[in-house]
């Protein structure tokens, strides 16, 4: 997925990345932001989040992980992360993961792009 025109905000811009029919019913999918990989997430309760689409552990992707309930696991070593939050919940990351602010309008997934490229680590947005 690559993302289009942004909506006005006057703390960040959110940009349309996907429509809610583009991702899984649980799992995550891969968007590119501004060149910036994101992965666009939909969790067991049905929340949408988005987080930086690499592990800080082993640089691969986190879209391809696995999804239980609010975390996702890396698939390459297991690392697990709070897709609230950003924060590891299992090794063998160390360091959190960027987190990025949601909102739907109807069906389309909005993600926030924060001046500067900096996303608020905590907390984010998620949705229902």
């Amino acid at each position: 997925m690559t993302a289009a025109a942004g909506v006005s905000d006057p703390s960040c811009e959110f940009v349309r990345v996907c429509t809610l029919d583009d991702l899984p019913e649980v799992g995550a999918a891969c968007a590119d932001i501004d060149g910036r990989k994101v992965a666009i997430a939909r969790d067991s309760f049905g929340d949408v989040h988005a987080f930086d689409d690499t592990c800080s552990h082993a640089n691969v992707s986190l879209s391809e992980g696995e999804v239980d309930g609010t975390t996702i696991e890396c698939w390459l070593h297991g690392s697990r992360f709070d897709m609230l939050t950003g924060a590891p919940t299992g090794l063998p990351a160390t360091r959190p993961i960027a987190v990025h602010t949601v909102r739907l309008d109807g069906d389309d997934v909005l993600v926030a792009i924060h001046p500067g490229g900096t996303p608020p680590v905590a907390p984010p947005t998620a949705i229902h």
